[in-house]
């Protein structure tokens, strides 16, 4: 798991320039998980509105010409009103300081580059007081957010200065140092489009796709499946020449040299003109083509061996470069390289041609977002070398209308997915599955990536691992290719979601006793399962930690574990509260009872309405294949219901509560007691009956958690007869009452 800060409350500082019109922030959590408030992460936040209760946006004089001046993306806020202008709609009738704040982080995130769009702002029972919840991608760019967009309320509530480029320019350096790079980002969004989970496992971008040993592994374009040897061979450009003209895909003649005399005399045996590269470098670095002279093909044997560990010669391939990105069997994508031309106008030295003809293009820039590359002539021996031998330098003037060759092969930036002949892509497919990669980047040159390789000389050239994916995801011509959705659709073929069975386990009423029973169970059923609960975390039968397990931190380390098959989390509502579920969705929900309002106090909760919300976070996250198991004898429980996207067992002490009666009637399943029996009963069917007294009374076998633990046990598919057998053999120690 991924470095997180501290979630603990902080009182954030006052700008020096405010009034008696303040906005305090009191607390600010990070709820990592599914919560009250959203089924993905947010910054929550408590707010004091001080003598701002009194004054809703539409009684400060200006306010709202001054913030649509300093933020004018907040037209596109739809708000509750549901259409584009809805919040400055509200802005302009009155709405207050909090619920403002909340648009406020969400514009600064999405001018930082970390588009959201979820807010919400709640009164709290006490005067002045709110709660406002944030989505946020990141914590740390959500925190920072977060005071910015206070200090940026503050000063146009007070008529102040504030820079908004300064504050967005951090949010985006925060965003940049600390999110997903956008390959893997692209990879994680098509995953949750699928609704596969993820999980960051560092600070950098290695990412768990699913939970358990369902999970699958991305570090950007590399995977679980991504052999260290199939590496290897990537790395060495003369061996995956070998072992691809050994299997029949076309690659250019040559082989490796220790010396500029030997690169020459190569060079004379296979016929110039030729090309010189290292064996091991990357994305073209000291890659010389064309060569024809003695003296150039000396010059690049110089300048390619210092970028790599060896020297090939090859004969040069006539045509233009292409990358082909394969994953899994096919070629899903394909991206072509543009010859790079300056044309003379008898005044401007060829450096400022460079950047009039070239750089000057709006799509070349630095940053990742700009799909080209801006030619620096320092940095490009390639193209000092290709002038060189045109006869000239940086500083030459060619005269008006001269053309002149920079770089022969640009950036593989013009998408030619479309136009990929099937042999070419049979050829690309192949040369990743000699080497042995699941995802690999093949460049090759041919003169038209339309027709096959071997009528017009083509040949591949080279076998990446771990290519990128940026210019398949932003071309600088062409439609983009979700190259992401066809890596997880390669690591999770058809409707795989990368899942184990998860159960929750939420209420006040012996939930960790039933989360022990449950564990067991599923234990016994020759299920590799783990446990998080007050008791302690557990693997199997055996205790691993003695501590209270009952959080978000340890539940994360049942879903890394790459042997459970399932696992088991008990809740508290105060973990709800201020850290959210472990997980996002799960296979079973069990809710015992809507009690322990006295305990919440200090969350502002104070009324059985808001602690339905708090509970009923357990039912919401439910998947529409799993099931929810619901206490029958408490009517609030019975209520949730109608919010679970599967199917309900309800459990209960009658089989004529009007909950079970009206389940058995619809033909649905439940679990009731009768004459010490528990009876697991399908509509009318009573399909078996299991002894209470098959559970040691020395456990403090409450009827009540039984059933709630055996209904779970029948939702996941355990037979009643192993259930039968599980309450006789569970001996578990107790260390709680809960």
């Amino acid at each position: 798991m991924s470095a997180s800060k501290t979630t603990a409350d902080r009182r954030e500082p006052l700008p020096s320039f405010m009034s008696k019109n303040q906005l305090q922030i009191l607390r600010v959590r990070h709820l990592r998980g599914p919560n009250i408030w959203t089924y993905r992460p947010v910054i929550e936040a408590w707010l004091d509105l001080g003598e701002l209760e009194e004054k809703p946006s539409n009684k400060i004089p200006g306010f709202y010409e001054r913030l649509t001046t300093l933020l004018p993306g907040l037209m596109q806020h739809r708000c509750g009103v549901g259409e584009v202008g809805g919040f400055l709609e509200r802005l302009r009738e009155g709405t207050w300081a909090g619920h403002i704040l909340e648009h406020i982080c969400l514009e600064l995130q999405t001018l930082a580059g970390m588009a959201t769009g979820f807010g919400q702002t709640r009164s709290t029972s006490q005067h002045g007081i709110y709660k406002m919840a944030f989505r946020t991608r990141q914590e740390e760019v959500g925190r920072a957010a977060l005071e910015a967009g206070h200090a940026l309320l503050m000063a146009g509530i007070e008529d102040q200065p504030f820079d908004v480029a300064a504050a967005v320019a951090r949010l985006r350096e925060l965003n940049d140092r600390h999110y997903l790079g956008p390959s893997t980002a692209h990879i994680v969004e098509a995953a949750i489009d699928r609704r596969i989970p993820h999980i960051r496992l560092n600070d950098g971008n290695l990412v768990q796709l699913g939970y358990g040993a369902r999970q699958r592994r991305i570090w950007t374009a590399e995977t679980d499946q991504t052999s260290a040897i199939a590496e290897g061979i990537a790395g060495d450009k003369q061996l995956t020449k070998e072992l691809l003209a050994c299997a029949g895909v076309p690659v250019p003649e040559g082989e490796e040299v220790d010396s500029p005399e030997q690169a020459w005399s190569v060079a004379q045996d296979i016929g110039l003109p030729v090309t010189v590269k290292p064996t091991d470098a990357n994305h073209g670095r000291g890659v010389f083509t064309d060569l024809r002279t003695r003296e150039d093909i000396e010059k690049a044997w110089q300048a390619a061996n210092a970028e790599g560990s060896g020297v090939l010669v090859e004969k040069f391939i006539e045509g233009d470069a292409h990358r082909l990105l394969v994953v899994g069997r096919r070629v899903v994508a394909a991206t072509k390289g543009k010859m790079q031309t300056v044309t003379g106008d008898g005044r401007s030295t060829i450096l400022q041609l460079i950047d009039a003809q070239i750089n000057s293009d709006p799509r070349c820039g630095e940053e990742e977002e700009f799909p080209l590359e801006p030619l620096i002539l320092d940095k490009e021996p390639i193209s000092q070398l290709e002038l060189a031998r045109q006869g000239y330098t940086g500083e030459s003037v060619p005269p008006s209308g001269q053309v002149v060759l920079i770089r022969r092969h640009g950036d593989l930036a013009y998408d030619v997915t479309d136009l990929v002949h099937p042999q070419v892509a049979a050829a690309a497919a192949l040369a990743a599955r000699v080497v042995g990669l699941d995802i690999a980047g093949i460049d090759l040159v041919t003169p038209d990536i339309a027709r096959p390789l071997a009528e017009q000389g083509g040949a591949i050239i080279e076998v990446n691992a771990g290519p990128g994916l940026l210019m398949h995801l932003k071309p600088a011509e062409g439609r983009p290719r979700n190259v992401g959705q066809a890596i997880v659709e390669h690591l999770f073929p058809g409707e795989d979601q990368g899942r184990i069975a998860i159960v929750g386990i939420t209420g006040t009423r012996h939930t960790t006793r039933i989360a022990r029973l449950v564990n067991w169970l599923l234990h016994i059923n020759g299920t590799q399962v783990g446990l998080a609960c007050r008791d302690g975390y557990f693997l199997g039968d055996r205790q691993v930690d003695a501590k209270d397990s009952a959080n978000w931190e340890t539940g994360q380390r049942l879903l890394i574990n790459r042997s459970l098959e399932a696992a088991v989390f008990e809740h508290t509502h105060q973990a709800i509260l201020t850290e959210g579920l472990a997980y996002d969705r799960c296979t079973v929900g069990v809710v015992t009872d809507l009690d322990g309002l006295e305990e919440l106090g200090e969350f502002y909760i104070d009324h059985s309405d808001q602690l339905y919300k708090v509970v009923r976070t357990q039912v919401d996250v439910v998947l529409p294949t799993g099931t929810a198991v619901l206490n029958a004898a408490d009517p609030r429980v019975v209520e949730m219901a109608d919010l679970c996207d599967g199917q309900v067992i309800f459990y209960g002490p009658d089989a004529q509560l009007p909950a079970i009666a009206a389940q058995r009637q619809a033909g649905l399943r439940s679990v009731y007691l009768r004459e010490r029996h528990i009876v697991l009963a399908q509509g009318q069917d009573e399909i078996s009956a299991i002894p209470l007294d098959s559970l040691a009374p020395t456990k403090a076998a409450r009827p009540e958690m039984v059933m709630a633990a055996v209904a779970a046990a029948w939702a996941l598919d355990v037979k009643p007869e192993l259930i039968g057998a599980g309450l006789r053999t569970f001996k578990a120690n107790l260390s709680s009452e809960h």
